[in-house]
């Protein structure tokens, strides 16, 4: 596992190198550090910290003392940029005449609406439905009364909720590379950096009860394995 971790984190580094170079990760809205609040800084250095160690299971648990929400807010940031990398590196392969609908598998399709500028659910490409749905929580994670990013001030009423959305649809991106583009991922030697980063992602969401068990179901078996190690 401690392999594996160390892995993860090298394969990170050299895929922002690679997607900065080629241009993806700025067209897919990677931030470099969201969180100003001095609180979350400090809750990064203890994200760091615990998975250098190797130990996700211990990553994901939320430090003693401190704030739930602050918690969950620098966590969605992070897990938002892991998935714009993973994806990022997918793009050529992940197109409209490949991917005409988003899909995990036979049994599962994701239309998108975002209840506002589209309220009744559309059939559109995976990679059109990925770029709603990354823009859609780029906005939400921007919105200073959704995620505040001055020292004190308070999370909305709702934050937990629109939380569980974030991570909701994040899962379905993952869903999305393990049924349809797991080869590729393969040939492009990321599997190992795919399964930590999903297995990271599991265990967080699972810790904070952040999506419901049906949401999970394209990637069940999947993550029962996680869960069971």
């Amino acid at each position: 596992m401690e392999r594996l971790a160390l892995a993860a984190e090298s394969a990170m580094t050299g895929m922002q190198t690679h997607l900065k170079n080629t241009g993806i990760l700025k067209t897919l809205g990677h931030h470099e550090s969201l969180w100003p609040r001095q609180q979350g800084a400090q809750l990064k250095k203890h994200i760091d910290a615990t998975l250098g160690s190797g130990n996700l299971r211990e990553a994901v648990r939320l430090p003693p003392g401190e704030d739930l929400n602050e918690w969950l807010a620098i966590n969605a940031v992070d897990f938002f940029n892991q998935v714009n990398i993973l994806y990022g590196t997918l793009t050529e392969f992940c197109t409209p005449s490949t991917c005409p609908t988003m899909t995990a598998g036979a049994k599962y399709e994701y239309r998108w609406a975002d209840g506002v500028s589209i309220k009744k659910p559309i059939e559109v490409s995976a990679p059109k439905y990925v770029e709603y749905l990354m823009e859609w929580i780029e906005t939400q994670l921007d919105n200073e009364s959704i995620f505040p990013q001055k020292l004190g001030a308070p999370f909305p009423p709702n934050f937990q909720d629109v939380v569980k959305t974030v991570f909701k649809r994040l899962f379905r991106v993952y869903a999305h590379i393990y049924h349809s583009h797991f080869q590729m991922i393969m040939s492009l030697k990321e599997e190992a950096h795919l399964n930590t980063c999903f297995k990271h992602f599991v265990l967080f969401t699972w810790e904070f009860r952040l999506i419901d068990q049906g949401e999970l179901a394209p990637l069940y078996e999947l993550v029962e394995s996680i869960l069971k190690l």
